[in-house]
């Protein structure tokens, strides 16, 4: 039987934060001395602002997956200033800040400076199960970090790489094919702008009698247009899977 896609995402979300994470002593229930309300607090805070606003889940997991791929799961996204990471066009529509910031402040009422900013964040996509994705145990007790340039974000995968070029992004960080699949090929959740794909439904191809990239299925196409004329507004999101933008 075929493993769900949103399954084999998280999956690799995991491992591949477990490998990165690898050297802090992480371990589950790292808080549970300290601050044993930890996960009872960020779920509150994430239900919180997903019940006013539910894009903010899969603008979380998008922030998630930013920061641990470039220095691993450090919160090394959230360091403001000039030529830092959170400053590049990769991350420049990085959504839910405002979550961890929220997320923090109820934290240090109980339990004031114990609780890593590294480990809010790697905690609120655990958070997302109520998009109908699943949950995990997660090793806690990451130690923020105090780096951040903007330079290193060129490693993130882009729209615009070709496959051979995401294939070395990813087997730099010690992931394969297969994990390239599931994290850059597996969107089940979320949205995209017109601008990054509108080139490949006008004029992309002399050969064809659309004009369309041949690779689209025709029968798609007209609802992609009609989603994204030729010249209409190219910052308006299109869900990735037509239909549950904001489930798995």
């Amino acid at each position: 039987m075929a493993v769900p896609t949103s399954i084999c995402l998280f999956l690799l979300l995991i491992s591949m934060a477990a490998a990165l994470a690898q050297g802090q002593g992480t371990r589950v229930g790292f808080y549970s001395y300290s601050c044993h309300q930890v996960e009872s607090i960020v779920k509150e805070t994430v239900t919180s602002h997903f019940n006013s606003n539910p894009t903010v889940a899969r603008g979380l997991l998008r922030m998630h997956f930013h920061d641990c791929f470039v220095r691993g799961c450090d919160a090394s996204i959230l360091i403001a200033g000039s030529a830092t990471e959170r400053t590049t066009e990769p991350n420049s529509l990085l959504r839910g800040y405002e979550v961890i910031d929220d997320a923090k402040t109820r934290l240090e009422i109980p339990c004031p400076g114990v609780v890593s900013c590294a480990d809010i964040l790697f905690l609120l996509p655990v958070t997302l199960s109520f998009c109908k994705g699943i949950g995990w145990k997660v090793p806690t007790g990451r130690r923020d970090g105090r780096v951040s340039v903007a330079s290193e974000t060129a490693n993130l995968p882009a729209f615009f790489d070709s496959i051979e070029v995401q294939k070395q992004k990813f087997a730099d960080k010690g992931l394969n094919e297969q994990d390239l699949v599931a994290l850059v090929g597996g969107h089940t959740i979320g949205t995209s702008a017109c601008q990054f794909f509108r080139d490949r439904l006008y004029n992309f191809n002399s050969t064809t009698g659309n004009g369309a990239d041949p690779s689209i299925d025709p029968a798609f196409l007209p609802q992609l247009q009609a989603l994204c004329p030729q010249n209409g507004d190219a910052s308006r999101r299109v869900a990735l899977d037509t239909g549950s933008a904001n489930t798995f």
